[in-house]
């Protein structure tokens, strides 16, 4: 079956792939495998020089890499560079500490000597979603090649042109052929590779469905997995907080890759003594928000990554409003002209008075859909927040020291973020707990999960 490149501005079908055939694939399999035994070997100084390298390379061509992202998913091209440059910076980060965090750890016992090692496990396959399709990729290549691993990318199935220009970033580095290579195949293929013996371990950022499926699969050969899922992260504001730059950050946080992150903060729970103010500064924000061809540096919002994306949220909102849920803007498909006419694109929306059970209350929604929320005290705050079956990220405005604390504490989720945006960042780990996943991804943590953590005892 084909494997279509479609730009979600215009619905123009930018390229076609066939899909790898069964020898193919074996053969690409087969060269991890045998690589994997070679690039295990090679010193730390070589593999970061490589790595160094990709991240060079990054920087250099980023405006035509955002162009290729913004093409087939549909990202501003401003938020596509700032991608290219943050995929850099973790190539940097690991070229940089990833010796220093899988060095031998010694430990004092009744041996003469005794230590823990860290090795690579072997071929590590990688499920990645569309929506940073850079960054997700690189989140996981770069610890995984520093670390000793070899990869395989089986990218979504509408940026082929992503994955085939990653591979093509790691070969150009100086990466043995074979240690990371891009699987243009179909979904239906991935239960064949996790039943492989040659896949040592599988990572996947995605639907909850897809952590699942994956999951399930691994776990009945005993494989290591790492899930990142989804989210419906709050963001939580208190009278303490400073109202014009929480406002602020809330619009970015929510419409970030237009609405669809998994970091997003979609929840805004607001205590009454400011909600009215937050309401009128955050929609009269969305109001101003420009939506249209994500090429050009003048646009905040453009399409979503694909038809069927578009028609998901459009129903979330349409069921939250029959349920009894209020639309203070927004609401419907953006009407676009000419070229646009047939793009994905949905205006930036506030909702309000959100029932419970309704998908805008308990649902991950992918795109610039808001649902506000209004709370009497932190205790409120805290049982909203945490009434969701996600636990990813989540955020909370206050200047008062002892709500921060309680926030800390208490808000159910991998991250919590004071004053400021959740994002991710290669010094910190970053994943979720409940149904947003297992497993973390970057700093020390990161590179540490797909290793033999192995204990060394000598007499």
């Amino acid at each position: 079956m084909p494997i279509s490149s479609i730009n979600p501005a215009t619905g123009e079908v930018l390229k076609t792939f066939e899909a790898l055939n069964k020898r193919e694939l074996e053969e690409k399999l087969s060269r991890a495998a045998a690589v994997f035994r070679e690039h295990r070997r090679t010193a730390f100084h070589d593999r970061a020089a490589m790595m160094n390298r990709a991240a060079e390379i990054l920087e250099s061509e980023k405006k035509s890499f955002a162009r290729t992202m913004t093409l087939e998913m549909g990202k501003p091209i401003n938020a596509a560079i700032q991608e290219a440059e943050k995929c850099a910076w973790v190539c940097r980060y690991y070229a940089e500490n990833a010796e220093r965090h899988l060095t031998d750890e010694h430990v004092a016992t009744n041996a003469t000597r005794s230590f823990v090692r860290f090795q690579p496990l072997g071929v590590v396959l990688a499920v990645m979603p569309w929506n940073f399709p850079f960054w997700q990729v690189f989140r996981f290549a770069a610890p995984a090649l520093m670390a000793g691993n070899t990869g395989l990318l089986k990218h979504a199935s509408n940026v082929p042109q992503c994955a085939l220009a990653i591979e093509d970033i790691f070969s150009r580095a100086g990466f043995a052929e074979g240690a990371f290579q891009t699987l243009l195949i179909g979904s239906d293929a991935v239960k064949e590779l996790l039943e492989d013996p040659r896949v040592a371990a599988a990572t996947l950022t995605g639907s909850e469905p897809a952590g699942r499926s994956v999951a399930g699969i691994a776990g009945q050969q005993i494989k290591k997995t790492v899930l990142e899922l989804g989210g419906s992260d709050p963001f939580i504001v208190m009278p303490s907080a400073d109202l014009e730059a929480a406002a602020a950050t809330a619009v970015k946080a929510r419409t970030i890759n237009n609405g669809q992150s998994c970091i997003a903060a979609k929840r805004f729970i607001v205590h009454t003594e400011i909600y009215d103010e937050f309401e009128k500064r955050f929609v009269e924000a969305m109001n101003r928000l420009r939506v249209g061809d994500p090429m050009l540096d003048s646009i905040d919002i453009g399409p979503l990554a694909t038809e069927q994306i578009l028609q998901d949220l459009e129903e979330q909102v349409q069921v939250s409003v029959a349920a009894g849920a209020k639309i203070l803007t927004g609401g419907q498909k953006f009407k676009a002209e000419g070229d646009l006419a047939r793009g994905n694109f949905y205006e930036p929306t506030v909702l309000v008075d959100i029932p419970k059970g309704a998908p805008a209350y308990q649902d991950e929604i992918f795109g610039p859909v808001a649902s506000l929320f209004r709370i009497a005290n932190i205790e409120e705050a805290i049982e909203l927040a945490n009434a969701t079956s996600f636990g990813l990220g989540s955020a909370a405005w206050t200047n008062d020291e002892a709500e921060r604390d309680r926030f800390i504490e208490e808000l159910d989720a991998g991250s919590v973020f004071i004053n400021g945006m959740v994002a991710s960042d290669p010094r910190l780990p970053f994943g979720g707990i409940k149904h947003s996943g297992y497993g973390r991804e970057l700093s020390e943590f990161g590179i540490r999960e797909f290793v033999n953590i192995k204990t060394v005892w000598i007499k």
